[in-house]
């Protein structure tokens, strides 16, 4: 363990009066953490703060959250604990995992914690690579995680990446460590404990120092990953505005930096949970922008979904639908996405986003509503109506904006305007007779 405490002494060079969280499961590998770190306690006076999760799946959960309570009250530690009293649909190990770390920074928050530490160990990090290499991932997410993570209030620290389980074991037993034993991780239907119990024994045995080639590998495809992160980020500026990627600018890229660009943007939104993304998402998202079609999208894990419309492509978590609705127009009405409707006594311009109606010419009072199946709308100099559908296609709107679109109509359901985008034969142009003056904000 020479290497774990001459990590955190030397290399993050704790000082006095810092506050550590270190999230402690109550198992061997969280209490070996622990007590290292109670051992430096006595050179320096740290503030060690226990985050414990009970996940609520196995009988055992309640006992072991009052073992780590009576642990931390009988050697000077902070306890706090939080239960996790349900699960959605999601995979159990990833939203277990989202909030167990929502949690930490909670409570790194509470206290203004300097580091968030947790335990993971060498043999994590093969199990993690591994499972990363058969699944597909990023190059940083091939590289399993990092030792360090500088966060903008604190730094996440994996001290023990240096050593094993056995090492692990060894120093337990030697300084009469207590934990406990979670019989979970056993089973063999999670697929890291196959990995765990299948693979690791053998790559042991044919090399038993076989963590420190993996951490060389994971220190390596870092390194390299920081340094092609340099040079996206550069291209990542010119085509990727305002949470929209430039299609055509895009595609001129090598098909490299296209991939990495993709995997970038992933990895900003999944963050250090890069085990739901892999290489067939980017390749299917790249064919996408590649597509003929104007439009289309592809599901991503988490709610995410990508969206191709026209010469732009995004990505969004899905939301309620905002649904239909029909508003009279009085003096001012507030439409979803931040879009209004007002009546004006006067205003200037005469673009798209000002409507001007004589009320002798149609019935009011005036509505504005979503469109419906089949509307249509007649424009000035062209013979009989046209289809709204088009006029959406044709100005190039969104498909996920086209169903909650205002539309203004009279009391006899004639399409008066659409704001921002077209107006009817009945409106009028500033120099004409008019007595109704509509303008919309968007």
């Amino acid at each position: 363990m020479k290497k774990v405490y001459d990590f955190l002494e030397k290399d993050i060079e704790l000082t006095n009066r810092d506050t550590i969280v270190v999230g402690c499961s109550g198992g061997p590998d969280s209490m070996a953490l622990m007590n290292i770190l109670m051992d430096i306690r006595k050179k320096k006076n740290l503030l060690l703060i226990c985050a414990h999760v009970n996940h609520n799946v196995r009988k055992e959960s309640r006992e072991e959250e009052r073992f780590m309570q009576e642990y931390c009250a009988n050697n000077g530690i902070v306890f706090e604990s939080m239960t996790i009293e349900a699960y959605g649909d999601d995979n159990f190990h990833n939203e277990a995992r989202k909030i167990r770390y929502r949690f930490f920074e909670e409570v790194v928050s509470k206290y203004q914690a300097k580091y968030l530490m947790t335990a993971h160990h060498g043999d994590d990090l093969i199990e993690t690579i591994l499972m990363r290499i058969v699944r597909g991932s990023t190059l940083k997410g091939y590289a399993g995680f990092e030792r360090i993570i500088k966060n903008e209030k604190y730094t996440l620290i994996r001290p023990l990446i240096f050593v094993t389980k056995k090492e692990i074991k060894k120093y337990n037993d030697k300084n009469n460590v207590p934990y406990v034993v979670d019989k979970s991780n056993f089973k063999g239907k999670y697929t890291r404990n196959r990995y765990r119990k299948d693979i690791l024994p053998f790559l042991k045995r044919e090399d038993e120092l076989v963590h420190n080639k993996f951490l060389k590998f994971s220190d390596t495809l870092i390194e390299y990953s920081n340094y092609i992160d340099n040079i996206i980020q550069k291209e990542i500026r010119r085509v990727y505005v305002d949470d929209y990627i430039k299609i055509p600018l895009f595609l001129t890229k090598e098909e490299l930096i296209q991939k990495k660009i993709i995997f970038y943007i992933l990895e900003q939104i999944y963050n250090d949970d890069l085990n739901q993304i892999n290489t067939t998402h980017v390749l299917s998202i790249i064919k996408l922008m590649k597509s003929k079609r104007s439009s289309g999208s592809i599901n991503l894990p988490g709610s995410y979904k990508v969206i191709k419309e026209y010469d732009v492509l995004r990505i969004k978590q899905e939301v309620d639908y905002i649904g239909s609705y029909e508003i009279e127009i009085d003096k001012f009405v507030e439409l979803p996405r931040g879009r209004t409707i007002q009546v004006v006594d006067f205003e200037e311009k005469n673009d798209n986003n000002v409507c001007r109606l004589l009320s002798s010419e149609i019935v009011l009072p005036l509505y504005v509503r979503t469109r419906k199946l089949g509307d249509k709308i007649s424009l000035k100099k062209i013979n009989g109506k046209q289809k709204l559908k088009q006029i959406f296609i044709d100005k190039k709107v969104p498909v996920s904006l086209r169903d909650d679109w205002p539309v203004v109509v009279d009391s006899n359901d004639n399409i008066l305007w659409i704001p921002g985008i077209k107006k009817s034969k009945f409106s009028k142009h500033k120099n004409e007779s008019y007595d109704i003056i509509l303008k919309c904000n968007q």
